[in-house]
Parts: C-alpha cells; sequence; structure tokens
C-alpha cells in the first residue's frame, strides 16, 4: 500500500512541469498583431443600445475573445440619467471605471462616492456595487479583469424586443457570472 502512495506522489511531482506548461501554452500561441478601434466605435458588435437597467450605448474596445478571457474593455454613452445599475456582484471580475465625462454616483460595499471627469474607482469582485448617472449625459471606460461574461450579458440584453422585468434582468444577470443583492442606488 505504500509503494503505491509513493508511486502515485512521485507521478504528481513528475507531471506537475507539464501541467504548468499546458496551462502556459496559450500565452505562448496568443495573436501577435495589434488593432485600433476607432473613437465612437465598437469592435465586433458596433453600438450594443441596452435595455433594463438603463438605455446606454456600450461600445466594446477589447473583446475577452481578443485576451483569451484575461481582459475586457468597454465604452459606455450614457443616456440615462438618474438611472444605473441594481446592487450586484461580480463572483470572479475585479471592474475599474473612469470617467471620461459627465458624473456618476457610486457605491462600493457600504461606501458611497460621486465622480467627475478623469476620475477612477475600483470595484473588487465579491463586493455588492452600483453606479447611477447624476449628469444628463455621460460616458465612461469600464475595465474587466478578467473577462468574464459582462459582453455576453450586454448582447443579451440589446437583444431583448421589450423592456425587461426586474426579475427577468436579475435572470439574465445570473446567468452571466453576477448577482443582483439589491435595488438600484438612488441620487440623494
Amino acid at each position: 500500500m505504500k509503494r503505491v502512495n509513493f508511486i502515485g506522489a512521485i507521478s504528481v511531482f513528475l507531471a506537475s512541469p507539464f501541467l504548468t506548461i499546458a496551462k502556459s501554452k496559450k500565452y505562448m500561441f496568443r495573436k501577435e498583431k495589434g488593432f485600433k478601434v476607432e473613437a465612437g466605435e465598437g469592435r465586433i458588435h458596433g453600438h450594443i443600445k441596452l435595455k433594463g437597467v438603463n438605455s446606454n450605448v456600450l461600445d466594446v474596445k477589447i473583446s475577452g475573445s481578443d485576451t483569451d478571457g484575461d481582459l475586457a474593455i468597454f465604452e459606455q454613452t450614457s443616456l440615462s440619467q438618474g438611472k444605473g445599475t441594481p446592487l450586484h456582484i461580480h463572483h470572479f471580475q475585479d471592474e475599474i471605471f473612469q470617467v471620461l465625462e459627465g458624473s456618476y454616483y457610486f457605491q462600493v460595499g457600504g461606501e458611497k462616492f460621486t465622480l467627475t471627469k478623469g476620475e477612477s474607482i475600483f470595484l473588487p469582485r465579491k463586493v455588492p456595487h452600483a453606479w447611477t448617472q447624476v449628469s444628463e449625459k455621460g460616458k465612461m471606460t469600464v475595465i474587466m479583469q478578467p473577462a468574464g461574461k459582462l459582453e455576453d450579458f450586454f448582447v443579451t440584453v440589446a437583444a431583448l424586443d421589450h423592456e425587461p422585468t426586474a426579475q427577468e434582468m436579475a435572470k439574465i444577470f445570473a446567468d452571466n457570472g453576477m448577482e443582483v443583492v439589491g435595488p438600484p442606488l438612488k441620487i440623494n
């Protein structure tokens, strides 16, 4: 019996370098050609017009498919003053927002922040957060790391043929790796 345990341990030890190489293989063969995305354009999907939590327009700048799921970058043109997201959690992604135009109100855990042009905020994974658009118009860069399913979330919401109910939105959030845990953030 001891011999079987010893052989098993040696097998795992000898296989370790090969497992490490297999994991890093995707980085060794990553695309070596960059690309440019013009201002005001969205990569892959064009302009994604949202329904549900707000009526904003999303442009994919860097898709998760471009980075093997490591990173996604979106530009959001905000057209829904007084609206934003419900309080929700990303279980596996950190999220970063940088305000390019306008102003927004954010909640991260128990803290609340007002952000204006040039300011950024970090939203760690597993921490409830929400935001609401304060200004009449606005624009933000949204960065997800790793990419997760946020791009799929945006495409799904845009493809709806109706304004979804809160229950439908909660299911779409859940189907894309997020969890709604509270109502949208009200502007004080």
